[in-house]
């Protein structure tokens, strides 16, 4: 009996939370261990969908970097990074939309789906809801800057209560153009703020933002982030994190959170404890 108890319990310590975000939007950046485990697949499931049943609006945007890698290289395909960006060939783009918005984004669409979610998938090609131009066509090739976001065709999605699932991938301007590989962190953010999202959770392989003594920092402002990046606290992987952080709250989102995808049920438990569980950057 006590063991319900506490049940009852946790489940009214949630009841604020979840009115606070009813009916507000947020993104999740899907990548990492959560992205790659069948458990933690099956978890992300589960946590969509109790989120999308007491009404909350989740979008989701997933990267999918390593299985790209494998596809290169089972198909003998060379791949290069630079500045932790890969090179994007008309060759390499090929692929990258096949594992993007062919392989992945329908696997996910599928899990949501036999959840009982009502998920559905969208590449920035569709409709051209992303518009992209090359970041810097001599160095990255087809890797692209996000230009222009097509807000209604994800809001209609949002009206008739379908979860949006995106794959990083963006419209070229030209006709026929073969679209953008768009570093998927940035693609989380510039979707964010387009659509208004009340927050923005990037789900990663480490605890969130730590100091010195690998302790997490739950909160941060913008001003600690860039002293934590100028002090060298912030660095390698965690700075592309921070900076779309950022790009999402400088364009209206509230919060954004980085939290440990490896991490079980780690959504809900940022999202309805007052304690959280990974690092929230704030205005």
């Amino acid at each position: 009996m006590q063991a319900k108890i506490e049940t009852v319990k946790t489940l009214l310590d949630a009841l604020p939370f979840i009115r606070e975000f009813r009916k507000e939007i947020v993104v999740i950046k899907y990548g990492g261990s959560a992205q790659t485990s069948p458990q933690l697949k099956e978890k992300f499931a589960e946590d969509i969908l109790l989120m999308y049943l007491v009404g909350i609006k989740p979008v989701i945007v997933h990267g999918g970097g390593k299985k790209i890698t494998d596809m290169l290289d089972a198909l003998k395909i060379d791949t290069q990074f630079i500045d932790g960006q890969r090179v994007t060939t008309k060759e390499t783009m090929r692929i990258v939309e096949m594992i993007l918005s062919g392989e992945i984004n329908k696997e996910i669409v599928s899990l949501l789906n036999s959840h009982g979610a009502k998920a559905i998938g969208i590449s920035g090609k569709d409709a051209h809801f992303i518009s992209a131009r090359a970041k810097d066509f001599s160095k990255w090739g087809l890797t692209g800057n996000i230009t222009n976001v097509k807000a209604e065709v994800i809001s209609n999605l949002i009206k008739e209560n379908f979860v949006p699932v995106i794959a990083p991938i963006a419209a070229g301007e030209e006709m026929g153009h073969p679209g953008y590989n768009i570093n998927a962190d940035l693609c989380a953010s510039y979707v964010a703020k387009a659509i208004g999202a009340n927050k923005i959770i990037f789900l990663t392989d480490t605890e969130g933002v730590l100091n010195n003594e690998k302790q997490l920092l739950s909160t941060l402002t913008k001003d600690e982030v860039k002293l934590l990046k100028d002090n060298g606290t912030i660095h390698g992987g965690m700075v592309p994190k921070v900076d779309a952080c950022l790009e999402a709250i400088d364009g209206g989102v509230q919060k954004a959170h980085i939290i440990d995808g490896r991490l079980e049920h780690s959504m809900l438990l940022e999202l309805f404890t007052s304690e959280g569980v990974g690092t929230q950057i704030v205005k």
